[in-house]
């Protein structure tokens, strides 16, 4: 289970819509607890998805584009997880939007998921947020579906 808040949902909404019909992404910060992951933050990024980082993906990916992929650079996940750290947080989660498409994870996104994070995803129908799904990796390294609770 992931818990997050109003707050959290609307930030993750609003910038999966002003950066629509891209795919946005963000980091999600928080800490484990015996109720499951409590989300403190949720930090959008900028999806620097292009050519270049295409390359650093198996297979040929470089026709893909920010519609229908998303890369968080590296040096901001670095820097994110020594600021959690800082602050006794850890890197939990990592969300992205669908434009177009359900809020079910795609083959790329299981194959470059990290077992251990929760993988919130955001349909965006017409540019307008809609369903939004946590998902998390199994011991076989298949997205199970993960519940999401709303807290205050």
């Amino acid at each position: 289970m992931i818990r997050l808040s109003q707050e959290h949902f609307q930030t993750i909404r609003t910038h999966a819509e002003s950066i629509y019909p891209d795919e946005c992404c963000g980091i999600i910060l928080g800490y484990l607890a015996s109720e499951g992951k409590i989300v403190v933050e949720v930090m959008p990024t900028e999806n620097v998805w292009n050519t270049e980082a295409a390359a650093e993906f198996p297979g040929d990916r470089t026709t893909e584009s920010k519609r229908r992929q998303y890369t968080i650079a590296p040096e901001i996940m670095l820097k994110t997880q020594k600021q959690a750290r800082d602050r006794s947080l850890n890197i939990i989660g990592i969300f992205h939007s669908h434009p177009d498409h359900p809020a079910i994870p795609s083959e790329c996104d299981r194959l470059y998921a990290w077992q251990g994070y929760s993988y919130i995803i955001v349909s965006v129908q017409n540019g307008k947020a809609e369903e939004l799904r946590s998902w998390s990796l199994d011991d076989h390294h298949q997205f199970q579906a993960e519940v999401i609770e709303n807290i205050t």
